[in-house]
């Protein structure tokens, strides 16, 4: 919602500085989004007179100009424009100067030889017209030296402020102003709007006529202005609707236009003479089309309002009027129509045909139904103000929907809902400024609401109301009651896991991606999905159909996304919902990740330093392995499982598990069936793990961290070469070799697996390297040497393994 600070002075009586409104309007909750001071901008340009203009002795096609700036000392100035001569007055700009049409900032410069210490301005670079054949010409008593911004009335700040859905009466100036004067700003205008009286009968009737459905149409009122002449409406009315980017039409239009803004209030003009007999207010039928004030046809059906009369629609209601029976300079007989509109149907509607229009923004907000027939006399006043004519008496069809709503205020509610104790006169006085009519006793108030605020409709509401006007900034600082045992934890298990593996994920190097929540059904078929249960009854589109399964297809697709643009190297990872039916225990939070051509977990892609490997199963284990650990999970007791999903490549992929019923997770490459399913290239690795699965962390007794651990003595390690039969898994060597001796061994990892010459067939050698930990005292080597016994015998007896010679 624009308006500019002149604008907002026609209804609010205030001496408050720009800053101070800016600053008051997102107190109250509408909140500012662009201040656009023109008069800042625009300062340095003065009104000049161009003493003379002699050719330049270079260039055939500039002058020198001396140009008088008020300053009683010329000004050189090279200038090319064509109009540039002695006498005029134009629109100078110093050296120093920012140029807003350019971008650019003018310095003293040597043109042809000749200096040049300004410039005499176009309208394309002042950035008000799209003009630059020449410079700006001014009238003959323009004052020289004055602000040329001043002068022309093009200081005026432009306010933008951002409105939320609720607020329907603020999407004119005059709610905007009744706003600020309740927070003591300044005091409202609010100027009564005399009827307008009829001196013949409208000679067009209007009907409402929706059969047995719902009415799309609480009321409609009309009127007819004979004689009227149309043209350019005056200067100030076409500066006020620029300054706030629309585009000025002609006078009876640009009125519309004003009070939409004005006081939010929507309006449309008819040229009567292209009117054929009455007007029906009507469902659209299946297949007419309008061809609308935008220049483009539109096809409408019966969930679709429309104003007709005997030759077909005229208008869309409520959102956009039809190029046929538009206004124009040979208008002389005008039909001003106000009506209300059913906010749903206007929306849906806007939305289905992709019109977005001022009428359109405040009607599906709601309009003030009260104001209809005020609204038709105010722009009557206008039409014969600007435009001349006579007026006939108004027709209505139907009622607008006045309601009465009382609501009792105990004004206890305001330190119990809000902190905030407010005395009952100063509550009385700010629900009063808003437009509530208060009465009643100190501790209730009874309250009546005015028809422009839909949006209030209980106690709750009213607290709201006087809490944004008096100043969410008075509600006092409350600490936090103190407990002996501490506070709980703000963020649920789940929420802590979700943000655990995002950080743990994101410090592997990937990055984070949001995908859709719906995909096609072929998809959650790949993915073990695709069940009746979980198909939508209404998507948005056909190939989202269907609740996901699974986070992988998403990223899949993000990633071969990347690749056809030109990233093949790229690492995706997500943590969000999952379903496996349309129970709320179907729903599960899992983190799954990507990681697509030479994207591994240490980086590097292709250099000429190292090898540019692809990425494999193990790095993406690396970041399953990371979610779990970050989630609490040991990742030393998780065993993995050979084999996953039918969407994972059988021989290169694995299962996350904690025993047959503990099944975190699965990881791999990609089956090349699905790949070729979802058209994607590899090679690509995937992993997901469903965080709700994740057993809930035993209760400590404190929530403090555990003292520092750090062993005085120094770990050492060493390291066993097995033979073992082919089928044993090195995850088995590794367990085995653990239960030796727990307390001492603090870790084991696997660095080779042989097979080959020296190996006899149907067996391997894996390596393993055993880090002790001494913590009461240094081994000696014959403790050393019993350790490196058990690790042998354990392995031995649960793996059948041999020491390597």
């Amino acid at each position: 919602m624009k308006f500019t600070l002149s604008w907002l002075k026609d209804h609010l009586d205030t001496d408050a500085s720009l800053a101070a409104i800016v600053d008051k309007l997102t107190m109250i909750g509408l909140e500012v989004e662009e201040v656009e001071d023109k008069g800042k901008l625009l300062a340095p340009f003065v009104i000049a007179h161009v003493v003379s203009a002699e050719q330049h002795p270079n260039a055939d096609r500039l002058r020198v100009c001396m140009v008088d700036t008020g300053t009683g000392k010329p000004i050189q100035v090279v200038c090319g424009a064509p109009n540039a001569r002695a006498g005029m007055k134009g629109v100078f700009a110093p050296a120093g100067t920012y140029i807003p049409g350019k971008k650019v900032t003018l310095g003293v410069g040597t043109i042809r030889g000749v200096e040049s210490h300004g410039m005499l301005c176009s309208g394309d670079e002042l950035g008000i017209s799209d003009d630059h054949d020449g410079i700006v010409e001014l009238a003959a008593d323009a004052p020289v030296g004055t602000p040329w911004a001043a002068w022309a009335k093009l200081d005026d700040a432009v306010i933008d402020i951002n409105l939320t859905p609720n607020r329907p009466d603020c999407t004119g100036v005059h709610g905007i102003a009744r706003d600020l004067a309740a927070a003591d700003v300044g005091t409202l205008i609010n100027k009564p709007i005399p009827p307008v009286k009829g001196t013949f009968p409208c000679p067009v009737a209007v009907r409402l006529d929706f059969g047995d459905t719902p009415s799309l149409c609480p009321a409609f009122g009309l009127r007819l202005v004979r004689g009227v002449k149309n043209g350019p409406s005056p200067e100030w009315l076409q500066q006020r609707l620029a300054a706030i980017g629309l585009r000025p039409i002609n006078a009876l239009v640009d009125i519309t236009n004003f009070l939409t803004y004005d006081r939010a209030r929507p309006l449309h003009v008819f040229d009567a003479a292209k009117v054929k007999g009455d007007l029906v207010v009507r469902r659209a039928r299946a297949g007419e089309t309008l061809l609308a004030l935008d220049g483009k046809t539109y096809t409408l059906d019966d969930t679709m309002c429309v104003i007709a009369d005997q030759q077909g629609v005229e208008s869309l209601a409520g959102i956009m009027g039809g190029e046929a029976s538009g206004c124009d300079e040979s208008t002389t007989d005008v039909l001003i129509e106000s009506a209300l509109w059913d906010e749903i149907a206007i929306a849906r509607t806007g939305r289905r045909l992709g019109i977005v229009s001022d009428a359109r923004y405040r009607f599906e907000r709601g309009v003030d139904p009260a104001f209809m027939l005020p609204g038709l006399d105010l722009a009557t006043h206008l039409v014969m103000e600007l435009c001349g004519g006579t007026p006939s008496e108004v027709v209505v069809a139907g009622e607008p929907p006045i309601r009465d709503k009382v609501i009792d205020f105990p004004l206890e509610a305001l330190p119990r809902l809000a902190g905030l104790d407010v005395s009952f006169a100063e509550a009385k006085r700010v629900l009063g400024r808003l437009g509530f009519f208060v009465a009643g006793q100190p501790k209730t108030l009874k309250v009546a609401v005015p028809s422009w605020r839909p949006d209030v409709d209980g106690v709750a509401d009213l607290v709201e109301e006087v809490v944004r006007i008096v100043g969410v900034d008075r509600v006092p600082l409350t600490p936090f009651p103190r407990e002996d045992r501490g506070r709980r934890p703000v963020l649920t298990t789940i929420q802590g896991r979700t943000r655990r593996a995002k950080r743990a994920l994101a410090a592997r190097g990937l990055t984070e991606a949001v995908t859709w929540s719906f995909i096609s059904k072929a998809e959650a078929e790949l993915f073990g999905g695709g069940q009746p249960a979980l198909a939508l009854a209404n998507p948005i589109a056909a190939e989202l159909s269907d609740m996901r399964p699974s986070l992988l297809p998403g990223l899949i697709a993000a990633a071969q996304r990347n690749a056809d643009r030109g990233f093949p190297d790229v690492a995706l990872f997500e943590v969000g919902q999952v379903f496996t039916g349309d129970r709320p225990e179907d729903q599960h939070i899992a983190a799954s990740g990507v990681r697509r051509g030479l994207a591994r977990a240490g980086g590097g892609g292709r250099h000429w330093r190292s090898g540019a490997a692809p990425v494999d199963a193990f790095d993406i284990e690396g970041d399953a392995l990371a979610v779990l650990g970050a989630c609490g999970v040991a990742t030393s007791a998780v065993q993995v499982v050979p084999g996953g999903p039918s969407w994972l490549h059988p021989g290169r992929s694995g299962t996350l598990q904690l025993g047959p019923k503990l099944v975190f997770g699965h990881f791999g490459e990609l089956h090349p069936r699905v790949l070729a399913a979802l058209d994607v290239s590899g090679p690509l690795v995937a992993f997901e793990i469903v965080l709700d699965r994740i057993p809930e962390p035993k209760a400590k007794a404190t929530r403090a961290k555990p003292p520092l651990d750090l062993p005085a003595f120094q770990p050492l390690t060493r390291d066993f070469a097995f033979l073992v039969d082919h089928g044993v898994k090195a995850a088995e060597i590794v367990r085995a070799a653990q239960s030796a001796d727990r307390k001492l061994i603090s870790g084991i990892t696997v660095f080779d697996v042989y097979e080959g010459k020296g190996i006899e067939p149907g067996k391997k050698s894996v390596a393993i390297a055993v880090t002790l930990q001494p913590r009461e005292k240094t081994l000696t080597d014959e403790e050393i040497d019993a350790v490196v016994g058990k690790v042998v015998g354990e392995v031995g007896r649960r793996t059948g393994g041999v020491l390597r010679a």
